[in-house]
């Protein structure tokens, strides 16, 4: 679901409630990745949508507000990894990017986030049989020898995966295949 924001829905709490229901876990994903630290991450992007609020009248909403967002919690993960540096065990070679890797690693980090939450919302045999299958690189018949299924069961199961994925993913599809080129070949 993508929300059409301008300045004046902004101002109206369901609105505003629905854009941080939609953004909250990818953007505490991404940020997760630059600060290593869960709370941390969600305490940056809780921070970001407090300030987005009380500055709503002021914000002027020229860019996508997706935009507007990974680029704040891009920005306050990274204040906050300055100004934590002797806790900070990550490497800080690819936190310091040009606008163009800085776009693309948000895209990444949505896109991931997008997939792995499509994945974990198939039913539990049916995303386990998937995960099997596409993260750990069985077969159709080792995974039917390991739970104790039909060759047929796997195959059902993943002919459902692959058709909620598609419908979850149908905004996604060329990144997907891009993730999925860049994470199994």
């Amino acid at each position: 679901m993508t929300i059409k924001i301008n300045n004046s829905s902004l101002s109206d709490p369901k609105t505003f409630e629905a854009l941080f229901r939609e953004f909250f876990k990818p953007l505490t994903h991404y940020s997760l990745k630059m600060v290593n630290d869960l709370d941390s991450a969600k305490e940056i992007v809780h921070t970001v949508f407090i300030s987005l609020w009380e500055n709503r009248e002021k914000i002027s909403l020229d860019i996508p507000i997706r935009s507007y967002l990974y680029t704040a919690v891009h920005n306050r993960s990274l204040n906050f990894i300055r100004n934590n540096k002797k806790f900070y065990k990550g490497d800080f070679s690819d936190i310091e990017l040009t606008s163009g890797e800085n776009e693309d690693k948000i895209i990444e980090a949505e896109t991931d986030s997008r997939i792995t939450d499509a994945i974990n919302s198939l039913p539990p045999r049916c995303s386990e049989i998937f995960k099997l299958s596409r993260l750990e690189g069985k077969k159709y018949k080792e995974i039917a020898n390991d739970l104790g299924i039909s060759i047929k069961t796997v195959e059902i199961q993943m002919s459902k995966a692959l058709k909620v994925l598609r419908d979850e993913l149908k905004d996604y599809l060329h990144f997907l295949l891009f993730w999925i080129i860049s994470n199994f070949l």
